[in-house]
């Protein structure tokens, strides 16, 4: 495994609907905001109407990696019958216009200057869809019917919003339908949608693994998909396949609990498949981040997993966190902005947020760089984010600096970014903050040599805080270089003084970590 996560880090890198706006401090349904590509700092919201679950989600604005301000779901099951009756169950339609009225006053209340309200295939296909999406109108939410191939497309641009080096097919489980869509080089293809749902496959009735394949090879065929996955990754999206790594993490003992980027081998939905025949559904409800609603429906998602890797033939099976929602809003951004790097600008965001120097990360990263110029791409851009982190941990108690840098690494809300990718961000800030040796979850992610690589990027940030005491004049005026076996610090003359004992010894043990020596210079 550590050679596998060495390899891969070391390669080459790689219409909206308007909600109304506030007017006398409530909204009205007659006054529309102007759409704005950019409506930064301003709360805008998606509403999901899927076949199983309805879902709120409100952004703090529309931008590369939005911060999310509140979220909300409820399995509402509106396709629960739809294979049987055609149409939406009557249950379900009521809970879910509760909930949706709900969710319209949140919004309302949250200052959400935009709502977009989408549907999707369980509304899309019942034959009483219509009136539902009249009833919504009615109370103030007029709603998107997305077509099956909008669907596919948008669960792509939600990928790549978290993943922009995905080159692969995106697979969105959904309970009325499963959208396929290729990804590659930053651009979503042409995807399709067929009715194979996990809400779907029950009443299907196909009895067996064998006949899963082939009423899902034929649908491939049909659909033109046929060998279409050429041997790339498959990427899951949606809360079943999400909810099945999970237990996955469980079952294998995986020491991080983050799902994205989440990586399994083909074979691994057939031992899903195994597991969850034998396992006791108190079990799998006590695994953390399943709810129990899902439970019932694990093994179809499992079963069409499986079914799925043997009919496509993956490399790889790699989770992702984002899919239809993200995409509406990542499509939406102009080209630069999609451009952006999302890990690296989450990390300037929360770093100008939790830091004292908002400016200091993107200058302490320019500083160092001299020193690791022969990294690839993908090192340096994890190099970058470390250094946009380097004062998440100053409000903390002195004795758990350095674990709050680790935990904020491992366990933060980041995107582009696989376990390994979290280990050793979390390894450069637990060692920039104080921390000895290698932290053992580091160590069991990625090893030691990646670990040790980490750990200088972490003396070295230690040395220009030390040196700059987090302003950035210092580091401006100075620089780090090799030179003769030695890392030599030149300093400006008026500057020579801020080289004090302290200094000196952070100095030192970057020194030590690169097996060099150290040498100062007034320039």
């Amino acid at each position: 495994m550590a050679s596998r996560i060495v390899n891969r880090l070391l390669r080459a890198p790689l219409a909206a609907g308007e909600f109304p706006a506030k007017h006398a401090s409530r909204m009205r349904a007659t006054n529309l905001l102007r759409h704005d590509a950019q409506l930064v700092g301003q709360p805008v919201g998606i509403i999901d109407i899927g076949s199983n679950s309805i879902r709120l989600v409100i952004y703090e604005g529309e931008g590369r990696i939005p911060s999310i301000l509140f979220n909300e779901k409820i399995m509402a099951g509106l396709g629960k019958g739809l294979g049987k009756t055609g149409l939406l169950d009557a249950q379900a339609v009521d809970r879910a216009l509760g909930a949706l009225g709900r969710f319209r006053r949140l919004a309302e209340d949250m200052g959400v200057v935009k709502l977009r309200t989408v549907a999707t295939a369980a509304v899309r296909d019942a034959s009483n869809g219509a009136d539902f999406i009249m009833r919504l109108a009615e109370i103030g939410l007029p709603v998107e019917l997305l077509p099956g191939t909008a669907e596919a497309s948008l669960a792509g641009h939600g990928v790549l919003a978290a993943i922009p080096d995905a080159d692969g097919i995106v697979g969105d489980l959904g309970g009325g339908s499963l959208e396929l869509v290729r990804v590659a080089d930053g651009q979503v293809g042409q995807g399709i949608s067929i009715p194979f749902g996990v809400l779907r496959l029950a009443q299907m009735k196909l009895g067996s693994a064998r006949a899963l394949d082939r009423a899902l090879a034929k649908a491939l065929v049909k659909a033109g998909w046929k060998d279409k996955a050429g041997d790339k990754p498959f990427y899951m999206v949606g809360g079943s396949w999400r909810a099945l790594a999970r237990l996955h993490q469980t079952l294998t003992d995986y020491p991080l609990p983050i799902v994205h980027q989440y990586v399994m081998a083909p074979s691994e939905g057939q031992r899903l498949v195994r597991a969850l025949g034998q396992l006791d559904p108190k079990r799998i409800k006590a695994v953390g981040g399943i709810s129990s609603s899902r439970v019932a429906s694990l093994g179809d998602a499992a079963m069409l997993l499986a079914s799925l890797s043997r009919c496509l033939n993956p490399s790889a099976l790699i989770v992702s966190a984002y899919g239809l929602r993200e995409g509406l809003l990542h499509s939406s951004l102009p080209e630069s902005i999609q451009a952006l790097d999302p890990l690296v600008e989450a990390a300037r965001e929360e770093g100008s947020r939790q830091g004292r120097f908002p400016e200091h990360g993107d200058l302490l990263d320019r500083w160092i760089a001299p020193l690791f110029a022969d990294e690839p791409h993908q090192m340096a851009r994890l190099r970058h984010a470390a250094c946009l982190l380097a004062d998440v941990g100053w409000r903390a108690h002195p004795e758990f600096r350095a674990e709050r840098g680790l935990d904020v690494a491992l366990h933060g809300n980041w995107v582009a970014i696989d376990a390994a990718g979290r280990a050793m961000l979390g390894q450069a800030l637990f060692t920039h903050f104080g921390g000895e040796g290698v932290c053992p979850i580091v160590n069991q992610l990625i090893g030691y040599d990646l670990a040790a690589r980490a750990m200088r990027w972490g003396y070295a940030m230690r040395l220009g805080q030390r040196l700059s005491g987090g302003v950035p004049e210092p580091l401006e005026s100075s620089s780090l270089s090799f030179q003769n076996g030695a890392i030599l610090l030149t300093l400006r003359g008026e500057d020579s003084a801020l080289y004090g004992e302290a200094v000196e010894r952070r100095h030192k043990m970057l020194a030590d970590a690169l097996q060099l020596k150290i040498a100062v210079r007034t320039a």
